[in-house]
């Protein structure tokens, strides 16, 4: 099954690039010809919960630096491929060390809030603005590299709030963030009036959490998403870590959303040993503004479509 995958996906990219070669020394490393673009390709079986399981070796990621390289993932039951900018996480994986077999352990979560991607001793990552062939397009076509806007505190909430009524939540945002909610990027929503009660101590921090899905019909608090426009990240980090030792066993899930250049400052401040302690580390994702913008447009095209 790996290997058909594999395939078919080689077969497609050499239809939408071009001639594809496999580096020697490598069985997952391809760049495309007449180009600088790399890839590397990884398969895995889909496991139990919705995980995927990956080793990316430390020598072939060396050879996609200083290139416009992809990681691109595969497996069962894959609808569209998953490839991500090596760019947006070279930072990351240099600022951990792999196995003692050479090779950095990844996961893809698969959950219906959105796809994670989890990097052993690094964090976890929202990757659902990375679906689809877009990323690979952006490379090969230069013309499309600015057509994500500068997005701001408001406009981040505007998106997520819409994401969480597209897939079905109600959505939280503090009344007096409301106002400034931009319509021009997406269509309107009412969001829920009325907090849920009883959450003692940490009621008034929820209440000011920038975006919150409750799963509709019900008071269970399903995804929170701290926006941090130009405040620290580790106050939401903060914010997040109380709310998870009042309420452990929330079945939520905790994103800082952040621009990409405080990627590096969230993996520093997520492995503080306080939040390796309470367990936050395994459950906080970094979001990046661009790929809350990529993933309420694919959403937005799939409701178009339906």
């Amino acid at each position: 099954m790996g290997n058909d995958l594999k395939s078919a996906f080689l077969d497609e990219l050499t239809i939408r690039c071009g001639k594809v070669s496999k580096f020697s020394g490598s069985r997952s490393l391809y760049k495309v010809e007449g180009s600088n673009i790399r890839l590397y390709v990884r398969y895995s079986k889909t496991h139990s919960g919705g995980r995927t399981w990956y080793g990316l070796r430390e020598i072939d990621l060396q050879q996609l630096e200083g290139y416009p390289s992809l990681l691109c993932f595969l497996w069962d039951g894959q609808t569209e491929p998953l490839i991500v900018p090596y760019s947006e996480y070279e930072d990351v994986f240099q600022s951990t060390t792999p196995a003692d077999d050479g090779q950095y352990k990844v996961q893809i979560i698969l959950e219906n809030d959105g796809t994670e991607l989890y990097i052993a001793r690094a964090g976890r990552f929202n990757v659902e603005g990375y679906f689809g062939w877009d990323q690979l397009e952006t490379l090969v076509d230069s013309s499309t590299l600015n057509q994500i806007p500068d997005l701001s505190h408001s406009q981040i909430q505007t998106l997520l709030g819409s994401i969480g009524m597209t897939k079905n939540y109600d959505v939280w945002i503090p009344p007096d963030d409301r106002t400034r909610l931009d319509w021009a990027l997406a269509r309107q929503f009412a969001c829920r009036e009325f907090f849920p009660y009883g959450f003692g101590d940490v009621e008034s921090i929820l209440h000011e959490i920038d975006v919150i899905w409750i799963q509709r019909g019900s008071n269970e608090l399903r995804a929170f998403f701290e926006v941090e426009h130009s405040t620290p990240v580790y106050s939401g980090l903060l914010r997040f870590n109380d709310i998870h030792l009042v309420a452990p066993n929330l079945r939520s899930r905790f994103s800082v959303v952040a621009n990409a250049e405080r990627r590096s400052l969230f993996v520093r401040q997520i492995n503080r040993p306080t939040f390796r302690m309470s367990g936050l580390s395994e459950l906080c994702t970094f979001l990046e503004y661009d790929d809350v913008f990529n993933w309420h447009q694919r959403i937005a095209r799939r409701d178009i479509n339906v």
